[in-house]
Order: C-alpha cells, then structure tokens, then sequence
C-alpha cells in the first residue's frame, strides 16, 4: 500500500483509538503504544513522537485528564492518561461518525 495513503488514513483516527484505549482505565504513554500495535497487528505501531501530541492534544481540549504517580522504591514516576467526562461523549460521537463513515465508503468501495 501507498505509505502516504496509510498515514492520512491512520492519522484521521489516532484521537479515537487512544480515546477507546482509555474507557475502562488509566494507562501511561508506553501502555498505549503496546496495545495499539497489539489490538490491531501491528497496524498502528506508534513512535512515542507521534502519541505523545496527541495526548497533549487530548488534554488540551479536555478530552483526557493526566496525573504522575508517585515513585515507589525503584520505579520512577509514570505519567498516567484517563479519559474525561467530555471525552467519554466525544468518543461516542467519534463512535458514530466512523460507523457511518466505514459503512458509506464500505458501500462505494463494493458498488462501484
């Protein structure tokens, strides 16, 4: 596949898989590059260059919370990501619109 079409079409869906990521629990910048790879085989393997603006991006506009945890014994200090209230519904919304999407490309792409 044409490496340009595959990034343009990864990156119009970062914000909602990272937003998915986040629904049941917080989880740290390296968490979710390892399960992005895993959930989608390997897929949508992530450079940390490329997840951390988006979690800024995510803070920025109050769709993620972010917190550090306190350093025990030898660990260091991690900073975790949890989804907010606005993004729970910002996901939901995101939700919908991809469903819509994949179904109406989906519909071109096997009737034409």
């Amino acid at each position: 596949m044409n490496q340009k079409y595959e990034q343009q079409l990864k990156k119009g869906v970062l914000e909602m898989l990272v937003l998915k990521l986040l629904m049941n629990e917080e989880k740290y910048g390296y968490q979710l590059i390892s399960e992005l790879g895993k959930y989608s085989n390997g897929m949508f393997s992530l450079k940390e260059g490329t997840l951390y603006p988006i979690l800024y991006r995510l803070e920025d506009d109050g769709l993620v919370i972010s917190r550090w945890s306190e350093p025990k014994r030898k660990e260091v200090s991690r900073k975790y990501y949890s989804i907010s209230d606005t993004g729970r519904q910002t996901l939901s919304e995101l939700n919908e619109l991809w469903s819509n999407f994949s179904k109406n490309v989906t519909s071109i792409m096997e009737e034409v």
